[in-house]
């Protein structure tokens, strides 16, 4: 079945019918035996008002004693009157989130462990609830947790090591808080810029995020029972990242094959990787919503993946079929659309509306009893796996690692290698002797280091700040001392606050570090409709140029903001994403030098506004009319990061120039370190089909493997590759390698390139 096809109603009708005779879709391969049989035994002893139940999932504002489910308290008190009919009137499963501020780990276990007691004591069948939160750059709800770099600063370091560490520290601290399902990572890949969201993603890349989503689920996922690990939720199946008009939980127009080449492969790599919950887009593919979309979650994740967790809408898309699709004409038909098209949990999350239409809609014969086993079934697998009828709560006194300087110093790690030097003119790294004057909306401010959720939703509030961590004008200072280091604010977000103070004490100064900012901003409220950064910022480095002083950027953002008109007045430049709480100390330490930066772009930087182009594109979206190869004019190309010491790409190599279907073959890249400090590079191998029956991409990432040298030194990093690393999705919607001639390339990502080209044949030679 294809992404467009209109389904018969007697095919309808058939399915349904077959369903009923069968114990499920899924595939059960792999499947752990004793626990199928114990979700087969207690599946039998649940009546349908219990099945229902476990389906919803509700927001714990609703079972607490405030009156208002947005009403701001300070402490998280429930009610147990609203609690017993939660568990024992409604069934409700799972519960998710917290209050407006972030609890201790002892408070999230306090109030838990009286959710899951009052589950396993007062219930008829002891169900235990499974509890959820965000946690995408660590666990950021938990007080005094670790705060990392956001996703996409973690893809800019090209080292999934550090992804696989994030995901267990994150795994670990959220244990420590008695939570033992987290909503991340997500391998959306965005191509759209005014999309808030860019920030949580790894990048525009489907090979990179794919690496680094497995990097993530490898770690923190596979055997979730285990009191460290938790269960991950890959989000937002799909397409949710890049929306047509680049606003959250809109539509996207993708062609079957789109999904299939760009957008899917992270997904299906992360399922085989044992990814057990998928969370589906809020958004829309081709108009169709994706919580609604049959094929997307039955046919093609369920049916033609093999896939058999759970999927969980995410928050209110029940109402939002009504209210915002409008698709459904009341929250009951819509709740038919969502179970019917294979959701298996929804987020409802005011209270269990949810379960009381799937009552009615069974009784009534408008979704199969099949179809509710169905769903039950794979959450209680899901509860069984990650252990919860054996040990339904964790301790947080059994973490004594949790928020621990060893576990900050990885945050370190990761900050350092993520942040990107875009530009440098010879000002970088700093002298520690000079005069050092620091502006900017973004150089005294944890929240600009953090983003968005962190301790609160939107990342604003400063009243949860960690302020023993520092922001970068206090890491400076550390650095080099108070005296040597001056500050004045210069502007807010948006206005102007002292250019004219800031200017007269530049020129008393030997150097300026202009830190500007995104301001911290999630879901529909990130996104934008201008792509430059705000004027009253760029007005700011315009007015300090013209004082003669040189001029560092540090760019404190989730995405790339375009700031083409002051590029050219600066003579450095570091993207510094959100590095999250070792994000002062870290950019502190590349800018006297301590580090040498190794960031590349996970994203292509753009530098028009009108024409925002990621580097994932076909020939000749790449040519002009004339022939010529310039319609790719970013800033900074995707991949794209400098050093303090150089690099050469002394040779590229391949192990044969024919290559057919079942030959392994062997590149090798050799490379130097011709300057005269020690440094990190990403090695990127790039790949061409040179002629296709499609218009083929211009360049494919493929492989890439980061490689630190001493000055001096040399290494040859040698890459495989296989018949399928060459394939693309044909017009028909399926996988093929065609014969023909291919190009490797390899190098700097700016002048310096090398190539290699082979043949490609079916049969062995």
């Amino acid at each position: 079945m294809h992404l467009f096809s209109k389904i018969n109603p007697l095919y309808l009708l058939i399915l349904m019918l077959g369903a009923s005779c069968s114990k499920s879709i899924e595939h059960t391969k792999g499947l752990n035996q004793e626990i199928e049989k114990k979700v087969e035994a207690l599946l039998e002893k649940m009546t349908l008002e219990e099945k229902a139940g476990q389906m919803t999932q509700v927001g714990i504002p609703a079972i607490c004693i405030q009156e208002g489910y947005w009403e701001a308290a300070d402490t998280i008190i429930l009610d147990t009157a609203k609690l017993r009919k939660a568990l024992t009137e409604d069934h409700v499963g799972s519960f998710l989130g917290k209050n407006f501020y972030p609890p201790s780990r002892k408070e999230y276990h306090d109030f838990i462990k009286q959710i899951q007691d009052f589950a396993s004591n007062e219930t008829r069948l002891g169900i235990p609830i499974v509890y959820a939160t965000d946690a995408v750059h660590g666990a950021h709800y938990t007080e005094k947790s670790i705060i990392f770099p956001h996703q996409i600063a973690m893809s800019a370091s090209w080292n999934p090591e550090l992804v696989s560490k994030m995901a267990e520290i994150t795994a670990y601290e959220l244990r420590a808080s008695n939570t033992p399902w987290n909503f991340a990572p997500v391998i959306d890949v965005s191509w759209q810029a005014q999309w808030g969201r860019i920030y949580e993603t790894f990048g525009e890349d489907p090979y990179l995020t794919t690496v680094m989503g497995n990097a993530f689920v490898k770690t923190s996922g596979n055997d979730m029972s285990h009191p460290e690990k938790t269960a991950i939720t890959l989000k937002h199946l799909i397409g949710y990242g890049s929306p047509l008009y680049g606003k959250d939980r809109k539509n996207n127009l993708m062609p079957e094959r789109f999904l299939r080449q760009y957008y899917l492969p992270p997904f299906e790599e992360a399922i085989k990787q044992g990814a057990k919950s998928v969370m589906i887009s809020s958004g829309m593919i081709n108009s169709i919503p994706c919580h609604v979309n049959k094929f997307l979650i039955t046919d093609l994740l369920k049916e033609e993946l093999g896939y058999n967790g759970m999927t969980v809408s995410d928050w209110g898309d029940m109402q939002f079929l009504n209210e915002f699709h409008k698709t459904a004409p009341n929250h009951k038909e819509a709740v038919k659309q969502m179970v019917n098209a294979g959701l298996d949990m929804c987020m409802v999350p005011y209270d269990a509306s949810f379960a009381h239409h799937v009552i009615d809609l069974v009784n009534e014969g408008e979704i199969s009893m099949t179809r509710i086993d169905d769903a039950v079934r794979r959450i209680l697998r899901f509860k069984h796996e990650l252990g919860l009828f054996e040990r339904p709560n964790t301790h947080y006194e059994d973490y004594p690692d949790f928020g621990s300087e060893k576990f900050a110093q990885e945050s370190y790690k990761a900050a350092s290698e993520a942040i990107t030097l875009l530009k440098n003119d010879g000002v970088l790294p700093l002298s520690k002797d000079k005069k050092i004057l620091v502006t900017g909306v973004a150089a005294n401010s944890l929240n600009y280091l953090n983003g968005p959720w962190t301790r609160s939703w939107s990342g604003q509030d400063t009243s949860y700040n960690d302020n023993e961590k520092n922001t970068l004008l206090e890491a400076l200072i550390a650095e080099v001392g108070s005296d040597n280091i001056k500050y004045l604010e210069g502007t807010s977000y948006e206005e102007d606050i002292n250019t004219k103070a800031v200017v007269k004490a530049a020129k008393k100064s030997d150097c300026i570090v202009v830190c500007l900012g995104e301001q911290p901003r999630t879901e529909r409220p990130s996104d934008i409709k201008e792509l430059y950064l705000p004027e009253a910022q760029r007005n700011l480095v315009k007015a300090l140029e013209k004082t003669g002083k040189p001029i560092v950027l540090v760019l404190l953002e989730g995405r790339s903001r375009i700031i083409s008109d002051i590029v050219p007045l600066a003579d450095g430049i570091l993207m510094a994403y959100y590095p999250g709480h070792e994000g002062g100390d870290a950019i502190a330490d590349i800018l006297y030098g301590d580090v040498n930066p190794s960031g590349k772009l996970p994203i292509s930087y753009q530098k028009h506004a009108a024409a925002p182009m990621p580097y994932l594109h076909t020939v000749t979206d790449r040519a002009d009319n004339f022939g010529g190869y310039t319609d790719y004019d970013p800033q900074w190309p995707f991949g794209f990061g400098l050093s303090y010491t150089d690099f050469a790409y002394d040779t590229l190599k391949i192990s044969d120039s024919l290559f057919s279907e079942s030959d392994t073959l062997k590149v090798t890249v050799q490379i130097s370190n011709i300057g005269n400090r020690t440094g990190k590079e990403v090695v990127q191998l790039y790949l061409r089909d040179d002629f296709a029956s499609l218009d083929p991409d211009y360049e494919r990432l493929v492989r890439f493997k980061k490689v630190e040298l001493e000055p001096g030194t040399s290494k040859e990093i040698e890459f495989l590759l296989s018949q399928k690393d060459l394939a693309f999705v044909s017009a028909t919607n399926e996988w093929i390698t065609e014969e023909g001639s291919f190009t490797l390339s390899t190098g700097n990502r700016s002048d310096l390139l090398k190539t290699v080209s082979f043949e490609y044949q079916t049969t062995s030679k």
